[in-house]
């Protein structure tokens, strides 16, 4: 079940955490991986842990920031590999300020990474998504963006982006969750190839919330 053999996956923020994850998922799955993010030693890197694996593994250095550095990433994608099946939009960052405090530079690289940069790349990739009748477009986001936070869009995944956050500060977010646990980059790489999948043909239009039950009802 969930193969994706053939398939060729871009996966934005893939040079560290849970996009990383997600790589390495995919290509377990038997997918073609063409990482993408600002730092090509950090991307080689997982490119070169995939293929240690026996998956298949491409990078593309790319600026979410940047609209034409986004296209360009998918229009690589497709040149090398001659299509692109599957999008995941997991690049972000954090700003983290109250309102009153926020410069209006840290507002426009947060909206211009986590927002235009996504939207950049869904727009790139549709056309070839459309011309080929198969495609998938996954967007990562924050819990933090169906409950809110004071000050900040940090979620509850254990990656490099939570670790400075002190012990006491985790302690009580845990508190929070049903499961008890923080949850882990592979929780959410699971559930990005189970959405890419055949098996998730008639899913569409759908927020699944990977977040230990935080917010059931």
């Amino acid at each position: 079940m969930f193969r994706l053999d053939g398939k060729v996956a871009l996966v934005t923020g893939a040079s560290q955490g849970i996009g990383a994850a997600i790589a390495k998922q995919l290509a377990a799955q038997g997918a073609t991986v063409v990482c993408a993010a600002r730092t090509l030693r950090k991307l080689q890197e997982v490119a070169d842990a995939i293929a240690a694996e026996g998956g298949k593994a491409d990078v593309a250095v790319a600026d979410l920031s940047d609209g034409a550095s986004v296209r360009a990433a998918v229009a690589t994608t497709v040149e090398r590999h001659g299509a692109i099946h599957i999008l995941v939009n997991n690049a972000g960052i954090t700003r983290d300020k109250l309102l009153i405090q926020m410069k209006e530079e840290d507002w426009d690289a947060v909206i211009n990474t986590n927002l235009k940069g996504a939207w950049a790349a869904m727009q790139a990739a549709t056309k070839p998504m459309m011309k080929q009748r198969w495609g998938r477009i996954i967007n990562i986001a924050s819990v933090v963006g169906q409950m809110g936070n004071p000050g900040q869009a940090k979620g509850y995944i254990e990656t490099a982006m939570t670790a400075d956050l002190p012990e006491g500060v985790k302690a009580e977010f845990t508190k929070q969750i049903p499961l008890g646990r923080m949850g882990t980059v592979d929780d959410i790489a699971s559930a990005v190839v189970f959405l890419a999948s055949e098996e998730a043909g008639y899913v569409t239009g759908q927020v699944l919330s990977v977040n230990g039950g935080l917010l059931m009802p």
